[in-house]
């Protein structure tokens, strides 16, 4: 079966001068036009292509990449609003539709947000929608505290940045646990925080305990190797400097510096910390 609105490789059964066609088994053959066709294409070469509708409501192949498939949520800008409803940008020729019914709020042409693409019941075509509860698992119950996992911020309130999760579930991120500028769409690492019991997940953006401190220490490794082996950063320097740095707080920064000169890996003074060559 060759799904619409994501990625498949198919087989090239024919070439005309305006493209080749493909396998499209039930929906019979599916053209490539000419000008996404890889050169030296040939009879029998598989192709990986993405499969969609095209202005005419064709079935089309390109091999284009498009910001995301179906089941994806995806930053989009809202290109124009029309009588039935607005287009976002999704990468292809043809803009998304996001119908008016699944707009939480009318989306203004120039405006970025956050859409779920999705294939609509009633006539079989592509479409995205910005009411992203109706698309999220209510029962997270696989999580474990100190998971790692997949954010995609959503929006900011009161309290912090309400998040996705591993594209499935809802999360809050509180400011008392954001060290660096965060905006919607941002895509970043997460750790869960805290399963409450009505299923609301509590998130944080780093790691507790010793993990924390081996995430940390890291960073800084790196760092040291990308600034010449040292740095004017220590445990002396302002929150504000190490936050806009390494994205984390005073005390995971002290405890990670902590960590590297125990294991002698840098000096430390009052101005600056430095990078120790490995032992032999």
């Amino acid at each position: 079966m060759v799904p619409i609105g994501r990625y498949s490789t198919l087989t090239v059964v024919s070439i005309t001068d305006f493209g080749v066609y493909l396998d499209g088994q039930e929906h019979g053959k599916i053209l490539l036009p000419g000008n996404s066709v890889p050169r030296g294409t040939e009879i029998g070469h598989e192709l990986e292509v993405f499969v969609y509708f095209d202005s005419e409501e064709r079935i089309i192949a390109t091999t284009s990449h498009p910001r995301g498939e179906v089941g994806d949520f995806v930053l989009l800008r809202c290109t124009a609003t029309t009588e039935v409803g607005s287009f976002v940008d999704w990468g292809l020729a043809r803009e998304l539709f996001v119908p008016f019914r699944e707009q939480k709020v009318r989306l203004v042409p120039g405006e970025w947000y956050v859409v779920r693409i999705y294939v609509d019941d009633r006539t079989g075509r592509l479409a995205g929608s910005t009411k992203l509860q109706q698309f999220l698992d209510k029962s997270p119950d696989a999580f474990e505290p100190n998971q790692e996992v997949s954010l995609l911020i959503l929006y900011r309130m009161d309290l912090g940045y309400v998040a996705l999760v591993d594209q499935r579930y809802q999360g809050m991120l509180y400011h008392t646990d954001v060290f660096r500028p965060l905006r919607k769409g941002d895509r970043c690492r997460g750790w869960i925080r805290n399963i409450r019991d009505d299923g609301k997940i509590d998130l944080a953006l780093q790691p507790r305990g010793v993990l924390a401190i081996d995430e940390g220490a890291e960073q800084i490794l790196t760092y040291l190797r990308e600034h010449g082996g040292s740095m004017e950063l220590t445990d002396q320097s302002p929150p504000e400097d190490i936050r806009d740095a390494f994205g984390m707080s005073k005390k995971q920064f002290k405890r990670a510096l902590g960590s590297l000169f125990r294991q002698e890996k840098i000096t430390m003074s009052w101005a600056k910390v430095t990078l120790l060559p490995p032992k032999p």
